[in-house]
């Protein structure tokens, strides 16, 4: 296994693999704050040199975190499909791109070699692509999912519809609701981030939102994004819950700091399969984001590109209906810059697809960061052209409690028409019958929450 390569007659040698992953990424200010990053733009092509002709057989030996000392390694390395991996496992990276990316190679056909790719290998392939290269693959890699709807089907881009309420006061958050639904958002879930992260608030909220969703009939999910603790206490009180959710990092000691394990997430995926009341097989929720492993001081010197891919290892173990990356909630100590949240919304997206999870993208922005609207909007243009499950949908794209822009209510008819996608078909259908939408145009009722009665 070669680490050096000579550019502009200067060897670069590099110590490990995890450091040739590091120095391959793109820049990101929070590579740079943890000292993990290139030096500069010569040594960055010194690592990707390198790392096109690491196979797929050294990813796997060296992954970042060892296998002695972290549980997600061993989960992955333990589940690996061997016989997915045979057919991969002499690819070198720069092959395994060209493979990717080849007119020939098809959606089924990345679905066939999934399950024996490492996290480090998404990770790894990911470095060598541009954004288009990203796009272009992440759209082949469909990943088709089913609770009370159908989730990742050929032209179809869907929304999770959040109407959070400062204070959980339910009017408000039924207000918020009504108002998303009428204008075609909600298909991939209505998700309530709780103020109150309490088992009794968490049910008040899902039985609210249950009782809207039958008295108008729509075919979705609800999920409130409690801690996975608070919604498994909340089963208990006898709580409708479609979706269960949880954040999770790319590795043990982030989970730990989330307050979960591997072990955790088992029995609350088993007491879901149960207790749930969605009736499709996929009923997990995770979110995820660039840099949470950093924050939290849990990132092992590894670059925060491969401990996202990680994420996805981890959430796929669980084959869930929704995993949505925050992309730029974290802040600008970890995506600093409008090029740099874009690369990161492209990049997970691509990664968590490849890895055979359905991938939406909150395409959003702190206010501190450097970032403009109009790069935001394009995001959200370039996530759906490449294939993205879901966007987040919200009133004016400005959450009132969590403090960020993202998208609106508006933007996802808008992007759905530039791009000739549509909603989820038992969706489709529902905003028809309500004459929210005709076709794919805007209906008589577009935009008028009356015609959800609550």
């Amino acid at each position: 296994m070669q680490l050096a390569a000579t550019i502009r007659h200067t060897t670069y040698c590099f110590s490990s693999v995890k450091e040739v992953l590091a120095k391959a990424n793109a820049p990101k200010s929070g590579d740079n704050l943890a000292q993990v990053a290139a030096q500069d733009a010569v040594e960055r092509v010194a690592a990707r040199a390198v790392l096109s002709q690491l196979t797929m057989q050294d990813l796997r030996e060296n992954p970042v975190v060892p296998y002695e000392q972290d549980e997600l390694t061993r989960m992955v390395e333990d589940s690996l499909d061997e016989q997915a991996f045979s057919a991969v496992k002499h690819l070198s990276v720069g092959q395994l791109r060209e493979w990717l990316l080849d007119a020939t190679t098809s959606g089924e056909m990345i679905r066939a070699v999934s399950p024996g790719l490492t996290p480090e290998m998404a990770a790894a392939v990911c470095k060598l692509m541009s954004n288009m290269d990203l796009m272009t693959a992440g759209r082949k890699c469909e990943v088709v999912v089913r609770a009370n709807s159908t989730l990742g089907l050929p032209g179809r881009m869907s929304s999770r519809l959040q109407p959070n309420h400062p204070s959980d006061n339910v009017e408000g958050i039924i207000v918020s609701t009504r108002e998303g639904l009428s204008y075609g958002c909600g298909d991939a879930v209505i998700g309530v981030n709780p103020a109150t992260d309490t088992a009794e608030s968490t049910a008040e909220i899902l039985c609210v939102l249950d009782a809207l969703m039958k008295k108008n009939g729509v075919p979705t999910q609800h999920c409130v994004l409690s801690h996975l603790l608070v919604q498994m206490r909340a089963l208990d009180l006898g709580c409708p819950m479609d979706l269960m959710f949880q954040s999770l990092a790319g590795t043990q000691t982030g989970n730990t700091a989330f307050g979960i394990s591997v072990a955790l997430v088992d029995e609350a995926w088993a007491k879901m399969k149960e207790q749930g009341t969605t009736r499709g097989p996929n009923v997990m929720y995770f979110e995820t984001g660039q840099g949470s492993e950093l924050s939290s001081a849990a990132h092992h010197d590894a670059d925060q590109v491969t401990l996202e891919a990680r994420c996805y290892g981890f959430a796929r173990r669980y084959e869930p209906f929704l995993v949505n990356t925050v992309v730029g909630f974290i802040g600008p100590e970890y995506l600093e810059s409008g090029r740099e949240i874009t690369r990161a919304g492209l990049e997970d997206h691509f990664m968590g697809k490849l890895l055979g999870v359905p991938m939406g993208c909150d395409a959003c922005f702190t206010y501190h960061a450097d970032m403009s609207q109009d790069e935001l909007e394009s995001l959200k243009v370039l996530l759906g052209a490449a294939g993205c499950a879901f966007l987040m949908s919200m009133p004016v794209g400005d959450d009132i409690m969590l403090n960020y822009q993202s998208s609106s209510f508006h933007d996802i008819p808008s992007v759905r028409r530039l791009l000739a996608s549509r909603p989820t078909p038992e969706f489709d259908a529902w905003l028809v019958e309500k004459g929210i939408m005709d076709g794919d145009a805007p209906g008589p009722r577009f935009g008028d929450p009356t015609v959800i009665v609550s």
